[in-house]
């Protein structure tokens, strides 16, 4: 006999039960755990019921037992990806196919090489990010999204299942404007500031990824000795606060671009920001969510943003700039991220010149 499940949803928690009769569905709000003959639905399935969760990686081959709906990848997993035996011959295969063009044409290759197989194991979208060497050059980083975007297609991948990733300076919001202009969607990362966050939807951008983990970094490295972890976690931690404001701004001024909360440290984190759009996840947090079946309650909801009241904000140039300037946290962060992520793009570069 086919086991059929009945949903009901109390309070802010859904419990599934699993029944050997007719099913019926019973709900009340939002947010899942789940039972199988008295057995908790694991935090990784219940998380999905309330966000899109989205796996970050390059290492495509540990897409498969966590089903994320989207990936992101970055200059720094390819790297760690491609030193592993599993991922060089397919960077000497690149390499060696491509071998007399220019470096950074062999790069994009390489990086949507990796979007590829990613894309054959996922339903969604991958975000493939533009050199970060370029993040202060609008025309360039342009120029390589439009780029990056010819060849996923000519590999026959469409536009919509790509995102282009660039960094949340001036210069890049402005180059992700031109690029939704042109009907290339477009990921904000390395966003750390409301500032960053109000221009990218000025801007209409499909997607900003706000950096909690890196957020609280900062946050702990500064206080020192008078950080006491358990009056920063949860709802109370920076990184979370950071992503909160954003998410209810968006919602309560209707602006339509998807916020995904980024480089998390614990799991806290992660079901502090549950009924965030989405949220991209290590394979090492989804692994602990998936062994965890401690419940949690949705954290947002658009609906609670719609009801608040907040002031509309907009920047232009000038203000954006020195928004972000008397933000130390946001301006240290960002440019520790694009020389990090730089570094790691000269070290891929070296790996492909020694093919």
């Amino acid at each position: 006999m086919s086991i059929k499940a009945f949903v009901v949803r109390l309070s802010n928690q859904i419990t599934v039960k699993f029944l050997k009769t007719n099913p019926f569905t019973y709900a009340i709000d939002s947010t899942f755990t789940a039972e199988q003959h008295n057995q908790t639905m694991n935090q990784l399935d219940a998380l999905k019921q309330l966000t899109t969760v989205v796996a970050d990686t390059g290492d495509f081959k540990q897409l498969g037992q966590f089903q994320p709906q989207d990936a992101t990848t970055n200059p720094s997993l390819i790297l760690k990806a491609v030193q592993k035996a599993d991922y060089q011959p397919l960077m000497q295969e690149q390499v060696t196919r491509f071998r007399g063009k220019p470096l950074d044409e062999v790069m994009d290759r390489l990086l949507v090489r990796f979007g590829c197989e990613i894309l054959s194991l996922i339903p969604g979208r991958v975000s493939t990010e533009v050199d970060a060497r370029l993040s202060f050059d609008t025309a360039a980083t342009l120029a390589r999204g439009e780029r990056l975007i010819a060849l996923y297609q000519a590999e026959g991948i469409a536009a919509e299942r790509v995102l282009i990733k660039v960094a949340a300076t001036w210069e890049g919001i402005v180059a992700a404007k031109e690029m939704e202009r042109r009907g290339i969607h477009t990921n904000l990362t390395l966003l750390f500031s409301f500032c960053q966050a109000v221009a990218c939807g000025q801007a209409k951008v499909q997607l900003i990824s706000p950096f909690v983990g890196r957020i609280y970094d900062w946050y702990k490295k500064s206080a020192g000795a008078a950080w006491v972890e358990a009056d920063q976690a949860g709802a109370k931690d920076p990184g979370v606060q950071s992503v909160r404001e954003i998410y209810n701004h968006y919602k309560k001024f209707g602006i339509a671009t998807e916020v995904m909360g980024a480089s998390f440290r614990n799991i806290g984190q992660i079901t502090a920001l549950a009924g965030c759009d989405l949220l991209t996840i290590s394979p090492e947090l989804l692994a602990q969510l998936a062994a965890s079946e401690a419940p949690f309650e949705r954290a947002l909801s658009a609906q609670d943003a719609q009801k608040m009241n907040l002031q509309p904000v907009q920047f232009d140039e000038a203000g954006f700039r020195f928004a972000l300037n008397e933000d130390a946290m946001a301006t240290e962060k960002l440019a520790e991220g694009i020389r990090a992520f730089a570094v790691d793009a000269v070290k891929l570069d070296q790996l492909m010149l020694a093919v």
